[in-house]
């Protein structure tokens, strides 16, 4: 039955889909670890595993669009940013900063829930501004790469549904 009772078909699986997303989100951390390798230092958060699952397992969805991915971990790694700046780290800025970031994404139209990590991850770790760019901006740019060069290659997947 579908609708919006209390009981949903889900839409049928596809093996060739779920294999794909295995190669894809496999390849997309591995560039960024490559990547780390040659730039000598870290640029592999979390929050990266979370974006892989959207951007090769439900590349579809609203939020594994490139607007949302890329807005949404700015806008949480500028709000751990701001709130080790203003007001440090600890429970209640942890706290703070997930829920600023969720604020912060939804009325920009960047719902990217592996955002919230982002934030979490910045004022457990004392981010500085440098945050944005390395390991927030390159990693992101490096995973929406992958995607939509894995995510086009195939004829049973298109990214993305929009850019903005």
């Amino acid at each position: 039955m579908k609708g919006r009772g209390l009981r949903r078909t889900p839409p049928p699986l596809s093996l060739k889909y779920a294999v794909w997303g295995f190669l894809s989100g496999t390849a997309g951390i591995l560039a960024i670890l490559a990547v780390t390798r040659v730039a000598g230092h870290p640029l592999l958060i979390g929050s990266f595993g979370a974006s892989a699952v959207l951007l090769f397992g439900a590349a579809e969805s609203p939020l594994a669009q490139p607007r949302n991915v890329v807005g949404g971990h700015l806008i949480s790694a500028a709000t751990a940013v701001a709130v080790v700046a203003c007001i440090g780290t600890g429970p209640v800025a942890i706290a703070l900063a997930v829920g600023l970031a969720t604020f912060l994404m939804y009325v920009t139209r960047t719902v990217h829930p592996p955002g919230g990590a982002t934030a979490l991850i910045g004022v457990q770790g004392q981010v500085g501004l440098s945050f944005l760019v390395d390991p927030v901006l390159v990693g992101t740019l490096i995973l929406l790469g992958v995607a939509l060069f894995t995510n086009n290659i195939v004829h049973h997947r298109h990214y993305p549904e929009h850019w903005l």
